[in-house]
């Protein structure tokens, strides 16, 4: 990975690292369509004015039928149920699950993209040995009681949303500006989610929710999504699509320690067994590999 990509790599994994904890004090105030709808607010009001500037934001109007499909398949489907999700699940198990994106990124690339430096023994290994750990992970939690299957579910769910969305975008419109589609995505979001955060948002207010959970909204808004999708997408331009899902391991950490420090979340069973199997999976899976493969 070269210099760049090592940068972009650390912004996209700690700006992707925090949401969790910001959903997590979020949605003891709001509602998800609340939350949702006010990140996506903030985000695409952050990036449609930027993409304006630079004069890219035409070319995405113009691919609006791709970048519907990406927005459905990114941002309203797995943001509905990674918010629900956290209602239940801490946010350090969250950051971990979404560890998964880069399985899914992986068996995406060898068989539809077909792209054959991936099957390198040690990525495989790598790859099989962090997948092992989270299996172990949500299968010593859920044997004690401790996790939701139902919710681990709808976040793993979430995960293949992640892991397919950005091959729409690298395929169909590479050349759009990924400010430019993400702004005009959030744009889009944002329509979809208005009638129902409507309806929520007065009787919140009135509430009187706290500083915590404003200012975690602003951040979903500015940090995780308009600074998150900017270095993301930079990001694969520079390594590709399935090493820049990798980027998701580095996102589990920064939420796991996170939410120990942060919000006195356990640290169970299935973390410390689990957990290290993945920190060597992704050190395995993301270095970079020399030799024939055969």
């Amino acid at each position: 990975m070269s210099r760049k990509g090592l940068i972009l790599f650390l912004i996209a994994g700690v700006a992707w690292g925090v949401p969790y904890l910001f959903i997590r004090v979020a949605v003891e105030d709001f509602s998800t369509w609340t939350i949702v709808f006010s990140r996506v607010l903030v985000g695409a009001a952050v990036l449609i004015p930027i993409a304006i500037n630079r004069k890219v934001l035409k070319p995405a109007l113009k691919a609006w039928p791709y970048v519907l499909l990406y927005a459905l398949i990114e941002m309203v489907g797995p943001w509905y149920l990674l918010t629900e999700a956290e209602r239940v699940i801490n946010s350090g198990l969250a950051g971990l699950l979404v560890a998964t994106v880069p399985f899914f990124g992986l068996l995406i690339g060898l068989f539809y993209l077909k792209d054959k430096s991936l099957a390198h023994p040690k990525t495989l290994a790598g790859l099989a040995i962090g997948f092992t750990g989270l299996i172990l992970l949500v299968g010593i939690d859920a044997l004690s009681g401790s996790i939701s299957v139902p919710h681990v579910g709808m976040i793993i769910l979430a995960s293949v949303g992640y892991a397919v969305a950005p091959v729409i975008t690298s395929i169909k419109i590479p050349d759009v500006s990924a400010v430019a589609i993400n702004g005009l995505a959030m744009a889009i979001v944002a329509v979809i989610y208005a009638v129902p955060a409507a309806f929520s948002l007065p009787g919140e207010i009135a509430a009187n929710p706290p500083i915590e959970a404003w200012l975690s909204i602003i951040g979903l808004g500015v940090i995780c999504s308009a600074i998150a999708f900017v270095a993301y997408f930079t990001l694969i331009k520079e390594i590709g699509v399935a090493r820049g899902s990798l980027v998701t391991y580095m996102n589990m950490a920064v939420a796991v320690v996170l939410g120990i420090l942060l919000l006195d979340e356990p640290i169970t069973a299935g973390i410390l067994v689990g957990f290290p199997l993945v920190l060597v999976g992704s050190y395995l899976a993301t270095k970079k590999h020399t030799g024939v493969n055969h």
